[in-house]
């Protein structure tokens, strides 16, 4: 085994519909998945046992030990393929937590393609077991444009060509918000299908509204900013996004962000 590295990409739903209930209790969604270029890095060295550290700007809200995505992953991942060899994983924590951008989902996933990378299992075992892990975890394992039914774990490529280097700007008013909080609040309403996404909406953009004021403010700032195309919140927030006609219009947005406020600066895949 030689080292390994992994970029955990930053996951945007450009739109999220809730259909209503699934059998199982879990909300029928309807999304479209965009990722960033950026996110947390994960590497990876050859060892005997699992072990994980954690380092990075969010490193203090992130679960350690076996509470922890990666770790989870990378056990799951263990089992299923009959691996009796470890690693020791570390994980730079660069995105926030319960922020609607898949941070601790893409984690998992990219402990997946690492290990798979890392023990030359078959890639099979690492999809097997992502839906388990979470109903983005699927999604993330690609990190690729995609269309999520079911829960969301329902995943096909999207052929959406001119996503591919659309700068994108994210701004998180650093407040956490827990998924099942947001989906509480929803009205039970269909809105309708996934159509065409630039037409679309985040059904839980109110729910989580209600619940954090601060992201109405977010997504009036981020609407008011030249050249931004497309506004919406991410997942079940708090973080929000804009999709920009160019890289100078989201770097000056950039700079002009208020500093309470995360950010980051990136593009589509």
């Amino acid at each position: 085994m030689t080292a390994a590295r992994e970029i955990a990409p930053a996951k945007v739903n450009l739109a999220l519909h809730v259909r209503g209930r699934l059998p199982d209790g879990r909300h029928r969604l309807e999304t479209l998945f965009a990722f960033c270029t950026d996110g947390d890095r994960l590497s990876g060295e050859p060892a005997d046992a699992l072990s994980l550290t954690v380092s990075g700007q969010f490193a203090a809200d992130t679960p350690h030990g076996e509470d922890n995505l990666v770790l989870r992953a990378a056990r799951a991942l263990q089992e299923r393929a009959g691996e009796r060899r470890g690693a020791s994983l570390h994980l730079d924590k660069r995105l926030p937590v319960a922020s609607g951008i898949g941070g601790g989902s893409a984690d998992a996933a990219a402990a997946l393609r690492l290990l798979t990378s890392m023990w030359g299992t078959d890639p099979v075992h690492a999809s097997a077991v992502a839906p388990a892990l979470g109903a983005d975890v699927p999604a993330c394992l690609l990190s690729m444009t995609a269309i999520g039914g079911g829960a969301g774990d329902e995943v096909r490529l999207a052929d959406v060509p001119e996503l591919s280097g659309t700068p994108v700007l994210l701004v998180n008013p650093r407040v956490a918000l827990r998924t099942a909080d947001v989906f509480a609040c929803w009205n039970g309403g269909d809105g309708g299908p996934l159509g065409d996404w630039r037409e679309g909406r985040n059904d839980l953009e109110g729910p989580a509204t209600q619940l954090v004021p601060l992201i109405g403010s977010v997504l009036a700032w981020l609407s008011a900013q030249p050249g931004a195309t497309t506004v919406r919140m991410s997942g079940s927030g708090a973080t929000c996004f804009a999709l920009f006609d160019s890289d100078e219009h989201r770097d000056r947005a950039l700079e002009a962000v208020p500093r309470e406020w995360w950010r980051l600066a990136s593009s589509l895949r």
